[in-house]
């Protein structure tokens, strides 16, 4: 690696930071169909206008504005996804912009081993915890028919999505398996959202919900599939023990729990999308981690599970599946 390389990757934040600004300030939603001019935008924002300017130019440098002699305007992309009025708003990149916030801190939480952001995620507020499960949402929606598409689900009738979220992966497995009956665990501030999400796509009917903390309360039981996507990075070895062997219990006899996260190699080098989250769950949580093969493995052994398999995805993410089958 050469020192223009090295200055390049080092620069790179600039252009992340002039985007998540804008989308932070919402210029995108109050930039005319004809055009707005700087003056006009920052007026209806309460934008200082030199200030807001430099920004929009920055925006058209890096191709998510267009520029007619004094006028701006959204291109055809920036409409669709950075709009609140686009059909396809990506309203979860404001996790993106939380996140800024929680790793400028990663200095200081490497020099003291105590997060940016203790709190638990049903205590960081509303707008925190919607811009979070739409952008899981966003990452599931895309992932999930890769990542699902060849799982054996016969003689699998009833599934537990815990910590479920949005329920992009129950509406998934619904529409692989139509006669499927799915459940979402989560916390009782994540479940008003999920309703949001699965009444939009049309799942109300076909989705059940539990409200409840895995951290506390049991898991329900009589299911044939326990699945956790993204969840067990969250907690703590111990924790993740504890919900593993909730799973066990909620299962039925030879029923299946599938995991999917980011699972390391020995030396938690690889995968680099892996250990780059892992630091990502080093300033964002209190205990949360990117956990090895050996020691996923291990907890579901002493949970009692068996027939143990893994599948790594181009993603960097991987699955794996075990089994409560009967000895």
């Amino acid at each position: 690696m050469n020192p223009n390389t090295i200055r390049e990757f080092v620069s790179s934040f600039q252009k992340s930071r002039i985007l998540l600004s804008g989308f932070e300030l919402d210029i995108f939603t109050n930039i005319d169909e004809h055009g707005s001019t700087a003056e006009q935008i920052s007026n209806v924002l309460n934008l200082d206008e030199h200030s807001c300017e430099r920004l929009l130019n920055g925006l058209v440098s890096l191709g998510f504005l267009t520029k007619q002699n004094q006028s701006f305007f959204n291109t055809e992309e920036s409409s669709a996804f950075l709009s609140r009025k686009g059909a396809n708003y990506m309203g979860g990149l404001m996790h993106s912009n939380h996140l800024w916030n929680t790793w400028s801190n990663l200095t200081q939480v490497v020099r003291t081993g105590k997060s940016a952001h203790p709190t638990e995620i049903n205590e960081r507020g509303d707008e925190w915890l919607f811009s979070f499960i739409a952008a899981m949402h966003d990452r599931a929606i895309k992932q999930a028919p890769q990542q699902l598409a060849n799982i054996d689900l016969s003689g699998i009738k009833t599934m537990l999505d815990i910590g479920g979220g949005s329920g992009a992966y129950s509406m998934e497995f619904i529409s692989l398996k139509p006669d499927l009956e799915a459940t979402i665990f989560d916390l009782p501030n994540v479940v008003p959202i999920t309703k949001q999400f699965i009444d939009k796509e049309g799942f109300s009917d076909k989705i059940k919900i539990f409200t409840g903390d895995y951290t506390v309360d049991d898991l329900p039981n009589g299911f044939d599939l326990a699945f956790l996507s993204a969840i067990i990075h969250s907690n703590s070895l111990e924790v993740n023990q504890d919900l593993i062997k909730k799973c066990f219990k909620s299962l039925n006899t030879n029923g299946k729990i599938i995991i999917h996260d980011w699972i390391m190699n020995n030396a938690r080098t690889q995968p680099i999308s892996g250990a780059i989250f892992a630091i990502n769950m080093l300033v964002g949580t209190e205990a949360g981690d990117c956990f090895t093969e050996q020691e996923v493995t291990d907890m579901l052994t002493s949970a009692g599970f068996n027939n143990i398999s893994r599948i790594e995805f181009e993603s960097g993410l991987s699955q794996v599946i075990a089994e409560k089958m009967v000895r």
